[in-house]
């Protein structure tokens, strides 16, 4: 067995490689990039945006039972990155955690404290050769009463940490880069408007296509409009048109 090869070290999840390394950890975000979709979120002064791409495997399926947003309650949404079948487990978790919290102490969890348990939750499947990891990042925009717009992103090493722009999936280094670039100016605040259309902006540069309200889903919340929702067909065209004028 060669000291730096991966074989023998990958057939359970609790053994490290000679380099530290849990190989089966990085085979679950090879996963999350191995579907071929990209998700970007940005989070502005009031609001906070989370794009991703909509891809329909095949023209018997109907688009519209093909989605990658969920709601998790009233003020907190979630875009997953990955395996759908990996991805619908956590979100059916994500919603029972945020409707005990709220159930017990009558207000909605606040978005650190649900990412942080998923985090907690996906860490646990690291240690244990009977479980593996999930092959899913997912990403939590919402509302707090207290702090405004909240982004933080959640990966299946359990690792979670707040953003002001994130991406995840296949061309998650290309979008990082982009976001970097817009957002290095430190003061620099971002309308509604702005968040929405940089979020757009940076997927329709790493995918080098021009999108279409068809290609794409876009979810947002907003101080004006704490509730989680996803953009309309016309809503979406018309931040692409101002985008196409902005120009």
């Amino acid at each position: 067995m060669s000291r730096g090869s991966s074989a023998g070290y990958d057939r359970h999840i609790t053994i490290f490689s000679p380099e530290g390394r849990l190989y089966q950890v990085e085979y679950a975000f090879k996963a999350v990039k191995s579907v071929g979709i990209t998700t970007v979120a940005v989070k502005g002064v009031d609001s906070v945006c989370g794009v991703t791409q909509k891809k329909v495997p095949d023209k018997l399926i109907d688009p519209k039972s093909v989605t990658n947003v969920f709601r998790v309650s009233d003020h907190h949404g979630c875009i997953f990155t990955g395996l759908a079948t990996d991805a619908r487990a956590q979100l059916q978790r994500t919603r029972s955690e945020a409707a005990d919290f709220k159930f017990k102490f009558g207000y909605e969890i606040p978005v650190d404290q649900i990412a942080k348990r998923l985090a907690d939750i996906n860490q646990v499947y690291t240690q244990h050769a009977y479980m593996r990891p999930l092959g899913v990042s997912l990403i939590f925009i919402g509302m707090d009463d207290e702090r405004g717009p909240q982004l933080y992103k959640c990966d299946p090493a359990g690792y979670y940490i707040g953003y002001r722009g994130c991406a995840a999936g296949a061309k998650e280094q290309e979008a990082i880069n982009y976001l970097e670039k817009k957002l290095k100016e430190e003061e620099k605040k971002l309308s509604y408007e702005e968040t929405v259309q940089l979020a757009l902006a940076t997927l329709q540069s790493v995918v080098a296509a021009d999108l279409k309200p068809s290609d794409v889903e876009v979810a947002v919340v907003s101080k004006d409009n704490p509730r989680f929702r996803i953009l309309t067909d016309e809503e979406v065209e018309q931040q692409l048109t101002a985008m196409t004028e902005k120009d």
